[in-house]
């Protein structure tokens, strides 16, 4: 173990980007940015400095879609694309609630989508949504044939959802974080299934009319690609 950044991250594969300055009470937000600011300014330039510049990084401390920007920027000699925050727990969290209210297992769901921050103002879309129900796939929506609470409770509930875990038991849902840190290495590593797509905080290109530049979530796949006799992961955004 190390708190020495240029130890910690060299010749790195992957970079999981765990903590942050959390917002303490009484702290504006202004003074929440500059905090995480010079924590992810380092960060960005250590990793410049001595990572693989194939590197994956995978930032989750919060604000994350902010962190990873200014991570990004301090890091230039990387590309853009390697930068991504955790918007997976959400899409996990969104995921969960819908196969509650079907009946059926989590992994039964597939293809929904969380837009935006991971933050209150996230918009998660099961619009694209799929449920497998006796082995054949049919569109979500219509398996619910609930159009208002898909339009009403379940976005709200998604987007409180931290803050209902937090207020329940005290504490924050780390192990749920994990898994969805596992998630979204998995997909970025290996590629996602065949079909199915994945929500992450990625750089926009322009795409849906979000500006380019900015770290969103978006709906995205990986596919596995050899290049000069190396195998290379790279995302692509779904047109919806």
């Amino acid at each position: 173990a190390t708190a020495d950044p240029l130890k910690a991250f060299a010749d790195v594969d992957v970079a999981l980007l765990l903590g942050a300055f959390p917002r303490l009470k009484g702290m504006e937000r202004k003074d929440l940015l500059a905090k995480n600011n010079d924590i992810f300014r380092t960060t960005g330039k250590a990793i410049d400095q001595v990572a693989k510049k194939s590197v994956k990084v995978v930032v989750v401390g919060n604000p994350c879609n902010t962190n990873a920007l200014t991570c990004m920027k301090n890091a230039p000699s990387i590309p853009k694309e390697n930068f991504t925050c955790l918007t997976r727990l959400d899409q996990n969290r969104a995921k969960s609630q819908l196969a509650a209210k079907l009946g059926v297992s989590v992994s039964q769901i597939s293809n929904v989508i969380i837009w935006g921050n991971h933050s209150g103002t996230q918009f998660p879309d099961a619009r694209h949504a799929s449920v497998t129900i006796n082995g054949a796939r049919q569109s979500l929506t219509d398996a619910l044939s609930d159009d208002a609470w898909v339009k009403s409770d379940f976005i709200s509930t998604v987007q409180q959802r931290g803050a209902a875990v937090i207020k329940a038991r005290g504490l924050s849902s780390a192990m749920s974080a994990a898994k969805a840190i596992g998630d979204h290495a998995r997909d970025w590593w290996f590629g996602t299934k065949e079909g199915e797509f994945t929500s992450m905080g990625v750089i926009s290109d322009g795409s849906y009319n979000i500006p380019a530049g900015i770290i969103y979530s978006f709906p995205v796949i990986y596919v596995l690609m050899i290049r000069h006799n190396t195998f290379l992961v790279n995302f692509f955004f779904i047109p919806c």
